[in-house]
């Protein structure tokens, strides 16, 4: 991997905002090779997190000839809004959208790849629903397709009781420690003043049940090229959940790798290891390109 005095050379790093959602300024940022790009992974980050924790990504692919482009959700990172909420799951979709089309003005003839994790690969599915078209294939890493400790079906009805009249009200706390099995992640996550670390809204909770309910039910429609990463010992998300997405989605050039002991984020698991899901990928690439 490249070292960092390397990446000054052959990495140019652009940052910025536009007008999200009901005019929130949405921050977005990217990572462009020395020279002509050969394609660009456009980068959906997670819940509470943002897109600055995805250097390892950057590292990798970057000095491979890859640009990579990235923004931050509503109500994360840089960008405005309340912390981690939404009024409805559009108000993260939307958003990508708008972003892909300056992306696509900005880098005409390059094909775009789409990189999802975890929420990331639940807004990149919802999104590809409307406008795979405009994608050479896509990359889910750990994708919300099925939480774990999923709630009861009355759970769900209170939820969105609950989301109606006090959309703001912290549902569930997210764990930092089944992250990685790096320690060093885990505490970069945990004092990462970028990372939200109170208790998920029942705002967007309850939209993002809405979106994986959406999703499942009409993965069928997603038929470009997709590859899925996973963690095998994941806690966050269920692992069975990126399985199901695999064997629902219309894709006839699909892939799915499930990484034994991984745990939820398999780009920021040890150098070995995270190198292992990076060169698979690079390999995924490849082929595609």
């Amino acid at each position: 991997m490249t070292s960092t005095e390397e990446m000054k050379e052959v990495v140019s790093h652009q940052e910025g905002f536009f007008d999200g959602v009901r005019g929130a300024k949405t921050y977005y940022q990217c990572w462009l090779p020395e020279g002509d790009p050969k394609s660009v992974l456009l980068v959906v980050h997670g819940l509470a997190e943002h897109s600055g924790r995805y250097m390892h990504v950057v590292n990798y692919f970057v000095p491979l000839g890859y640009a990579i482009y990235a923004l931050d959700h509503l109500g994360h990172g840089k960008s405005e809004g309340t912390r981690v909420l939404v009024n409805q799951f559009e108000d993260l979709t939307d958003p990508l959208k708008t972003y892909f089309d300056m992306v696509r003005v900005w880098q005409p003839s390059k094909s775009i790849i789409l990189v999802g994790h975890s929420l990331g690969g639940l807004i990149g599915s919802r999104h590809l629903l409307d406008h795979q078209a405009n994608y050479a294939g896509a990359i889910l890493s750990g994708p919300l397709v099925r939480p774990s400790n999923c709630p009861s079906p009355f759970l769900l009805g209170l939820l969105k009781i609950v989301a109606a009249v006090a959309p703001k009200l912290g549902v569930r706390q997210l764990e930092s420690d089944v992250m990685s099995t790096d320690p060093k992640e885990v505490e970069g996550y945990v004092l990462d003043p970028l990372v939200h670390p109170g208790k998920v809204t029942a705002g967007i909770s309850a939209a993002m049940f809405n979106a994986m309910k959406f999703v499942t039910s009409h993965a069928n429609e997603i038929t470009l090229p997709l590859l899925i990463v996973q963690g095998g010992a994941d806690a966050t998300v269920e692992p069975e959940g990126a399985q199901l997405l695999y064997d629902k989605v219309g894709s006839t050039d699909k892939a799915i790798k499930i990484y034994e002991g991984y745990y939820h984020e398999v780009f920021n698991e040890p150098k070995a290891r995270r190198d292992k899901v990076f060169q698979d990928i690079q390999n995924w690439l490849e082929l595609l390109l």
